[in-house]
């Protein structure tokens, strides 16, 4: 009996104690919220340096047009030239003081542009002659060519032919076995008062009109 307590009592010492009951959450206690990942920690850029490649402002658009007005042609005495028109007749710059004058170059005759350009002059040649003006329409096509143009859209003005780009030459239009689309507007005192490089030939009957009608 003595060796059977002494063995009771060597157990219930190398036992532990229970733990204490955990208390039960108060009524309406909300419940624990689990927690969530971590967001990261926040890392800081690294501050520019001077080597670092940067992002340049876009260049201002520029406009493709050079203004008439500040041609190197405007104001100055045009270009004289002396040429045969369609119809036999001389065309002599010089010799057409005291008139405005519109020598205009163009590619080629019967060509979609070009007719259309040549149209609408003659569309507003009632207006165009009451100024006065001399029409003159240049291109490299021969005066048999400028015939049949005049006599198929019935023109009323004057064609003359530049087959070498002579005539271009003086004007500063650029040729290359064809003329550039562009236009010269000469004053009545022989003064060049202004140059088209860039032609719309939907508008520019209209344009050149306004050019020659007085200032109201």
């Amino acid at each position: 009996m003595r060796l059977i307590a002494v063995a009771t009592l060597v157990a219930l010492t190398a036992c532990p104690a229970p733990a204490p009951p955990v208390p039960a959450p108060p009524p309406n206690a909300p419940s624990p919220t689990p927690p969530g990942p971590q967001a990261p920690p926040k890392v800081d850029a690294p501050a520019a340096s001077d080597s670092a490649p940067t992002a340049s402002a876009a260049p201002p658009a520029s406009s493709a047009a050079t203004p008439t007005d500040a041609d190197p042609l405007v104001g100055k005495p045009a270009p004289d030239f002396t040429a045969t028109a369609q119809d036999g007749s001389s065309v002599h710059i010089a010799a057409l003081t005291g008139k405005p004058v519109v020598v205009y170059f163009y590619p080629k005759d019967e060509t979609p542009g070009c007719t259309k350009e040549a149209c609408s002059f003659r569309d507003s040649w009632k207006d165009l002659a009451k100024t006065g003006a001399v029409l003159v329409g240049v291109s490299a096509d021969g005066l048999d060519s400028h015939k049949k143009f005049v006599a198929h859209w019935k023109l009323p003005f004057l064609l003359v032919s530049d087959p070498d780009g002579s005539i271009a030459k003086k004007y500063a239009v650029p040729f290359e076995g064809m003329h550039k689309r562009q236009t010269v507007v000469i004053g009545a005192d022989g003064n060049v008062r202004k140059v088209y490089r860039k032609v719309d030939v939907m508008l520019h009957a209209q344009q050149v009109l306004a050019d020659l009608s007085p200032a109201p």
